[in-house]
Order: structure tokens, then C-alpha cells, then sequence
């Protein structure tokens, strides 16, 4: 099959595969959003998301409620799929040591900080609370749960994505039974969704990424990472893509719970006021994740071996990041954000998404 055939395949079959009207998947993005945001994207004709990985079970069952009262479209729900390691005090022992000026600067009893993860994987407990709902897609991030879970999302009809940032990783993903990939290029914001592998050198950028897993797997395939526009969509789809992801360019939106801190923080980058700047960075949470740069991450490194495993390092931030915003400052705060801002506008998330779409119809009409 030559290459416009393929692009031509993918691009019809995912609107199709999703049963949506427009090839946008609003990417979930865990405490900048909720279930408001979800079903704005939703009506407008894209995929919204719901991020599930900081719910508690009695919140997933309310977001999930409002979704159902607020659309009948379909929308996604994204779990992470990630082991959580045993406690290690020593490695812990010494983040606090790392952290031990600041804690002093703050007035903080390091010794009354408790330990544990942050974030907590999809479970049979999180599978119970979806069962009721069926959602017509879920998504993962890390991989994919036990073959057990992954049946138990099969059962009920719910079509599966989950993100590669390697080619290895999606032929992965399409040998485990996904229904559609996500190739998410170095240049998202948030987590990297990296789980064959821990080196950072194998990352590419969502163009260099994106055609390389087009040619090597038969399911369609969603484009994330740096895209903020109309004409980064058009590209995308111009390079194999069946849809794409899009989260950064959603965070100003009314429907984002975006707290001021980190909207002032954007506002002044989409303006010009200041430089905007991302790293990797594994401070926050033990994994590599892409966010403006702050404090801590220029005074420590954006990338510490002395940060525990993912989820752990989280619980040794979280007084420091409080004690910081209670006084106007970024200082601990995770500023989650992709390399392109451009695309960053305060206007509600559905005429966001028809923006972004376009030029979907010409595309697909090639």
C-alpha cells in the first residue's frame, strides 16, 4: 500500500473508530481540568477527556456522573498504568536532605510530612466505578494495565488508546490490542509516557516520531506533542495523521481549572512578557515531565537522581508548593506545559476545538 493510501486509511477510520465528528482528542491533563472541559470538547464534536490518575473513587463516580448528564457524546477516560515501587527510605532520606534549605526558609518540620504516591494506577477498584458508565473510550498512559483490567475495558465496548513515544513502544501497543496509538513527541507538556525504556535520548519530536510509527503499525495513529493550532493539525495529518492531541492550547480556556498562578504564568508567555522556557523534569513526581522552568527546578536540576520513583517524589513537594503559592510564587508548583503556547487563548474550549479543526475537511479530502 503506498503512502497516501495509508494516510488516506488512517484518516477516515478514526472518526469512524471513536464515532466523533472531528478528529481532536483534547488531551487529559490532571489537575488543570475536570469534567466541565470534557464536555465542552465532546459537544463541539471532538473527544473530550477526563483525567482520572488523583481521583479518589467517590470523585471518578461523580465526574462520571456529570459527564452523562452533560453529553451523549462520546468522551475518554485516562488512567495511568504504572507499577508503584516500594518505599525506599534511603533515596527518601535523601530527597528531604535535598530539600532540607527550604524546608528551613519555610518554616516546615520535614519530619511531619507523610510519605506515599501521589498518583495510583488503574485498578479493579477504578474499573468497579467505570463499569456502571461504559465509557466509550479509555486511554492509558505508561503502557497498559494487566490483561485482566484490559478485558474488563473490553467487555463493555470501550475502545483503547494509549501513547508511545518510540516506535518500539507502539509496535508494543499494537501487539497488546490497542484500538488507536498516540505518538507523543518530546515536545508535549506533562508526563513523558515512556515505559520500555528510561533513556531520554531515545525521545524524538512529534514530526520526527509521528511518520516513523505511521509506516510501522496498521492502527491508526493520534498526533501529540507541540501542535497549538489550525496549521499544526493540517501538518500532522499531512504526515499520516488520523487525528490529534491537543493539551496546552486548552489550559486558558474558562472550562480549565487552571489555577491563576499558572494562567499568569502562560498569559505572560503567550504576550511576550516572558520567556517561555520548558524542561523535563522528574522533581515533582520521580518521572520526566515537561513544565516551565521555576525555582526549584533551576536551583536543584530538572533532572535529580535523588528524586524517588514515580509517584513517590511527590509528597516531599507538596508543603513547599502550599507554603510558596499562599505567598504569590511558583516556586514548587509543577507549571505543566508543552514546548508551543501559541495556540494558548481564553476562549471557551468548544470554539477552541472548531478552530483547531479547521482545516480537517480539507485534509482528508486530499
Amino acid at each position: 500500500m503506498g503512502q497516501i493510501d495509508l494516510k488516506t486509511r488512517n484518516q477516515m477510520t478514526l472518526q469512524s473508530l471513536l464515532s466523533i465528528d472531528l478528529p481532536i482528542i483534547q488531551a487529559p491533563m490532571a489537575g488543570v481540568q475536570g469534567s466541565g472541559m470534557a464536555i465542552a470538547v465532546s459537544q463541539a464534536g471532538g473527544l473530550g477527556s477526563l483525567p482520572c490518575v488523583m481521583l479518589s473513587m467517590e470523585a471518578l463516580h461523580n465526574e462520571l456522573s456529570a459527564i452523562k448528564a452533560g453529553t451523549s457524546k462520546p468522551y475518554n477516560v485516562n488512567f495511568f498504568s504504572h507499577t508503584t515501587p516500594a518505599p525506599d527510605a534511603a533515596r527518601e532520606a535523601a530527597w528531604r536532605q535535598a530539600l532540607a534549605p527550604y524546608y528551613a526558609e519555610f518554616g516546615i518540620d520535614a519530619d511531619s510530612i507523610p510519605t506515599g504516591p501521589g498518583r495510583n494506577p488503574f485498578s479493579h477498584e477504578a474499573a468497579d466505578v467505570l463499569e456502571a458508565f461504559k465509557p466509550p473510550v479509555v486511554s492509558f498512559h505508561f503502557g497498559l494495565p494487566t490483561a485482566d483490567l484490559m478485558q474488563r475495558v473490553r467487555s463493555w465496548g470501550s475502545k483503547i488508546l494509549s501513547s508511545a513515544t518510540t516506535v518500539a513502544e507502539a509496535r508494543w501497543l499494537e501487539a497488546n490490542g490497542v484500538d488507536a496509538i498516540i505518538a507523543q513527541g518530546l515536545e508535549a507538556g506533562g508526563h513523558r509516557g515512556m515505559f520500555l525504556t528510561k533513556d531520554l535520548h531515545s525521545q524524538s519530536g512529534t514530526f520526527a516520531l509521528l511518520p516513523q510509527i505511521v509506516q510501522a503499525v496498521k492502527v491508526p495513529v493520534i498526533a501529540a506533542g507541540g501542535i497549538a493550532d489550525a496549521n499544526g493539525v493540517a501538518a500532522a495529518m499531512r504526515l499520516g495523521a488520523a487525528g490529534v492531541q491537543i493539551g496546552t492550547a486548552y489550559m486558558l480556556c474558562p472550562e480549565a481549572t487552571t489555577s491563576a498562578l499558572h494562567r499568569t504564568a502562560l498569559q505572560n508567555c503567550t504576550v511576550g512578557a516572558t520567556a517561555h522556557i520548558t524542561a523535563l523534569t522528574n522533581l515533582f513526581t520521580g518521572r520526566p515531565a515537561r513544565g516551565m522552568v521555576n525555582r526549584v527546578m533551576q536551583e536543584l536540576g530538572s533532572i535529580s537522581a535523588k528524586a524517588p520513583e514515580f509517584p513517590l517524589a511527590t509528597s516531599a513537594l507538596a508543603p513547599l508548593r502550599s507554603a510558596a503559592e499562599k505567598l504569590g510564587r511558583t516556586d514548587f508548583t509543577p507549571l505543566w506545559s508543552g514546548q508551543n503556547v501559541n495556540g494558548c487563548k481564553a476562549i471557551p474550549a468548544a470554539e477552541l476545538t472548531l478552530a483547531l479543526a479547521g482545516t480537517c475537511q480539507v485534509i482528508s479530502n486530499l
